[in-house]
């Protein structure tokens, strides 16, 4: 089995799950960072199948791919049961962390950048925590969802350090790093700029962070 990278980098693993679950507490300890034990197992869980395109890729009828946020918002919205609704949050919340967690760099210069997909997902992951609070899901998921809403922007900056690992490289994108940071106030972006010698002063950061 291999974990194919957004370098194009084929890392050879001999079972995935144990490949995340291991980078992703590397990745939380290295940090110093919180991760609440459940949502780390859950994120665990959504990359490994997120692995296989057809999880992560729907059939549109006309078309194939991922459907954009704004639009699976509506779907939320219109959904005719709870369950549906429900359905439809889960996935936003679970597709804007992987696009964020892997893919940050591919939204560059994009109509909506990472900020876009950080309070997305994470005021998905909120209303979903409500939604199913007191149900018999609940019970399992609820504190689960209240945490990656909570600390999406931390869970993100974790899985950018997968990301990069996995990249087995040591370079990286200054003017794009100075830009995550401006967006999102991510703490891993600050390092990360401070390391190679550019000291972001808080008074930039947008007001899109949180």
């Amino acid at each position: 089995m291999a974990c194919h990278t957004v370098s194009d980098r084929v890392v050879p693993v001999h079972n995935l799950r144990d490949y995340f679950r291991e980078s992703i507490d590397a990745a939380i300890e290295h940090q110093g960072v919180k991760v609440d034990p459940h949502a780390a197992h859950y994120v665990v869980n959504l990359l490994t199948l997120f692995s296989r395109s057809e999880d992560l890729y729907q059939d549109h009828g006309d078309s194939y791919g991922i459907k954009p946020l704004a639009l699976m918002m509506v779907d939320a919205a219109d959904a005719p049961t709870v369950a549906e609704r429900n359905f439809s949050l889960q996935r936003i919340g679970d597709v804007a962390l992987f696009i964020a967690g892997f893919f940050a760099d591919s939204l560059a210069h994009k109509i909506v950048d990472l900020d876009y997909y950080i309070n997305m997902g994470g005021n998905a992951y909120g209303s979903l925590s409500q939604e199913i609070r007191g149900t018999f899901r609940g019970q399992a998921l609820a504190g689960v969802y209240r945490e990656l809403a909570r600390k999406f922007q931390i869970v993100v900056d974790v899985l950018n350090e997968v990301r990069d690992s996995a990249r087995q490289s040591s370079d990286i994108d200054l003017l794009r790093t100075y830009e995550v940071w401006l967006l999102t106030g991510s703490k891993r972006a600050a390092e990360l700029l401070k390391q190679n010698g550019v000291i972001p002063v808080a008074q930039s950061v947008s007001r899109n962070h949180h």
